[in-house]
């Protein structure tokens, strides 16, 4: 039985919106920053939201432009604010009222808004409840255990996208000096794929535009992304490129508000009129059918004439190789695309009539088994058509976290490479181990088997975050030790290990004071831009510290004499940043350069310079496998995705309007025709069942939605659905697990 009372009978269901935003995105946000944080706070919070002097936006990576509206945050940002700086208290008193049974049995709405932790809390070896704590305690306990452990490989470090650069350098530091790469993060789980296609092809794994790309470009392909939901700042960004005449195609198997109509709350238009029309067209494509779609386009540029010559032949090697693997029959490839002709057609028209075109996607693409090959050939098409290194051009993944790709550059990797390595030693004067580590999905093996027995976490909330939610759960309850870095109450918190320890950090909003005086931090966007971020809102109590704070306290006592100032890095940020401009590459004058208004831009050597960083010196074509989009047989094949109440597994509240859903989450969208054709009817109560690898794996209670989606495909939300999730269903290049490809089948709810 799923937790809590959020059952699909309790769904009620609504026709899907047909625009984004507009006056009710307003009204949304406004509304909930009153209700948790009150006016004063919510004046403060929201008016310096992503302004230069301000603090940068809790939610997704996309950038600001140089020159920025007053008002320069969406309502999913509004929102992340309210959550974060939450004025309800989860205090000692909290969790003397509240077992840790007690909570377990509460849904993941409720829980978060139990408001922020105040102080630090365990659970030791027999306990029902959290208790208090005091820190130096705390610390003490949690570097005594990784000490006693025999093998510094035993100890897992695992890292929220939302860790700004001075954590995340710190606490890479931190692992690495007690011996370990076993540094996780949520990268694993949602772009991986990304970093490790862009690497192979180009030299960096990294996207190539910026937003004077998106002012010169003819067009924009957005795959596999609803920014409506997940990204709603670009929404303004798309809006502009229309008004300047250029296209934009949506590829996604779900019609998404946002992509089909978009009113600008900061335009008069967008409050009072229609709004402006975004996509010219949008192709609902199979899941799994954007691999199809890119060979397609590519095989199509290559026969009709139009490969930019000079481009491939000073700066890519493998063309022919690709020429000579794009020979299948293009029905075929139509068909795995599941797309008519006619929009097929509608869609070469746009790409041949474009001489510039930026490719974006998000986790639509990334978390599929098949996910690097996808990624491969997009590249391959963006290759062909010379479309990087020139102005209105280029790749674009769009991160989630805000700060992941920072947490990255900043050495959060379990592979990392043998130059950064080298120049932490030069610095710091200790090896750091030179063996590659544990991603996320090994992490939760190495658990399982009882191979590693201590989690730190920064950030996160692992138990719905990871695949097999049966299988996470088990594996972090078989720990010795699981401490949690967190603001707020989540899941993972109430499946503790044998010992367990919460530790209450400052979120983005909070004023950081130290003894050095009052501290900003920094993050890297989307488009590689670094820029600082300060809050301006009182702590909850002076108990809560800094995620600096935090580490240097446990590194003191776990690694004392590694040549790490760590009392120094607390007292004072800018050194943590003086010592990142010695060891990564691109970060020269630091101090200096993020000081600037907007920040800086990080190098970028394929689009600044057509200059690519691979083996041969040139970008690379492939010949990737084709792989047939998914099919399970009387069954349907499931992705999972948010609702517009969410961000990742944090739940705002209970309702996605712009898909008509409120009161509930437990909903399975499917089509019409499948729903029939499996014997059932919309508004009836099923268990999905995943059966892969001969584990029953059964999530209770969807109420069944019809919608337009392509036949053979559904949609439900997460975190509800990583239950489903087989661990060893994941991309073998980069170990993402396949959320968005998921076969499932269904029978009548237990529940009712």
């Amino acid at each position: 039985m799923a937790e809590g009372h959020d059952q699909g009978a309790s769904v009620r269901i609504a026709p899907r919106r047909r625009s984004a935003t507009g006056v009710e995105a307003i009204t949304s946000s406004l509304s909930k920053n009153l209700a948790e944080i009150g006016l004063t706070d919510t004046v403060k919070a929201l008016s310096v939201l992503n302004q230069t002097n301000g603090y940068d936006c809790p939610g997704c990576a996309w950038p600001e432009r140089k020159h920025r509206h007053v008002v320069e945050f969406c309502e999913s940002g509004a929102k992340a604010v309210a959550d974060e700086a939450d004025h309800s208290r989860c205090d000692a008193a909290f969790f003397a009222r509240h077992s840790v049974a007690d909570l377990a049995g509460q849904d993941d709405y409720w829980l978060g808004q139990r408001g922020r932790l105040t102080e630090p809390m365990w659970k030791a070896p027999g306990d029902t409840h959290y208790r208090p704590i005091p820190w130096d305690t705390a610390n003490a306990l949690i570097s005594e255990t990784l000490r006693e452990l025999t093998f510094p490989d035993e100890a897992i470090f695992y890292t929220s996208g939302r860790t700004s650069n001075e954590a995340a350098f710190t606490y890479q530091l931190m692992a690495r000096a007690f011996g370990t790469n076993n540094l996780p993060d949520c990268s694993n789980m949602c772009h991986e794929p990304t970093s490790v296609a862009l690497q192979e092809a180009i030299g960096i794994g990294k996207g190539s535009v910026t937003f004077e790309d998106f002012d010169a470009t003819d067009l924009v392909l957005v795959v596999g992304q609803n920014p409506g939901t997940n990204h709603p700042r670009m929404l303004t960004t798309l809006e502009e490129v229309k008004r300047r005449g250029a296209h934009i195609v949506a590829v996604n198997p779900l019609p998404e508000a946002g992509l089909l109509r978009f009113k600008n709350p900061q335009r008069v238009r967008g409050l009072l009129g229609r709004g402006t029309s975004l996509a010219d067209l949008h192709l609902a494509v199979r899941l799994g059918g954007d691999q199809a779609l890119f060979r397609w386009l590519t095989r199509r540029v290559i026969n009709e004439g139009r490969v930019d010559e000079a481009f491939v032949q000073q700066h890519t090697d493998g063309f022919a190789a690709l020429v000579a693997g794009l020979s299948q029959d293009p029905d075929d490839l139509a068909a795995e695309i599941g797309v008519p002709s006619e929009q097929l057609e509608q869609l070469w028209t746009l790409v041949r009539s474009s001489p510039r075109i930026i490719v974006c996607w998000a986790m639509g693409i990334t978390q599929h088994r098949d996910a690097v090959a996808t990624i491969r050939d997009m590249v391959n098409f963006v290759l062909v058509t010379g479309n990087i290194g020139r102005p209105g051009a280029g790749l674009s993944p769009i991160r989630g976290h805000s700060n992941v790709q920072g947490d990255r550059t900043m050495g959060v990797w379990d592979k990392p490479t043998v130059a950064f390595l080298n120049a932490v030693q030069q610095r710091f004067g200790f090896d750091p181990p030179r063996h590659h580590g544990l991603d996320a999905v090994k992490s939760q093996r190495a658990m399982l088997a009882g191979k590693a027995s201590v989690i730190v976490s920064l950030g996160g909330n692992l138990a719905r975050s990871l695949p097999d939610t049966a299988q996470a759960e088990e594996a972090l309850r078989g720990c010795r030790l699981t401490v949690h870095i967190s603001t707020k109450l989540n899941r993972s918190h109430l499946v503790p290990g044998a010992t367990s320890i919460l530790l209450p950090t400052l979120g983005r909003t909070d004023i950081d004071r130290q003894s050095g005086g009052e501290q900003f931090v920094t993050v890297e966007d989307s488009f590689g831009t670094v820029h600082r971020s300060a809050g301006m809102l009182q702590p909850p109590t002076s108990q809560v510290r800094s995620e600096v704070a935090i580490l240097t306290a446990v590194a003191e006592l776990l690694v004392p004499d590694c040549g790490v100032p760590w009392a120094d890095y607390r007292a004072d940020y800018a050194l943590i940043r003086a010592d990142i401009a010695a060891v990564v590459p691109g970060f020269d004058a630091f101090e200096k350069r993020v000081r600037e208004p907007g920040g800086f831009l990080l190098s970028h050597p394929p689009r600044d310079r057509r200059e690519f960083h691979t083996p041969s010196g040139r970008a690379q074509f492939s010949v990737e496998t084709r792989h047939a989009p998914y099919h399970q047989a009387n069954g349907l094949i499931l992705q999972s995705i948010r609702s517009h109440d969410q961000f990742n597994t944090t739940i705002y509240g209970l309702k996605d309007r712009y898909r008509g859903i409120s009161g509930g989450r437990r909903v399975l969208f499917a089509n019409a025709e499948d729903i029939a054709a499996l014997g059932y009817k919309p508004g009836d109560i099923v268990d999905m069942v995943n059966n892969q690898g001969g584990r029953r794996r059964v999530a209770e209670g969807f109420r069944l939605v019809a919608y337009d989606t392509p036949r053979n495909c559904a949609a439900a939300y997460y975190p509800e659905t990583n239950v489903l999730i087989d661990i060893d269903d994941v991309s073998a290049a980069s170990g993402t697990p396949s959320y968005k490809s998921v076969p499932i089948l269904l029978e009548p709810s237990r529940t009712q």
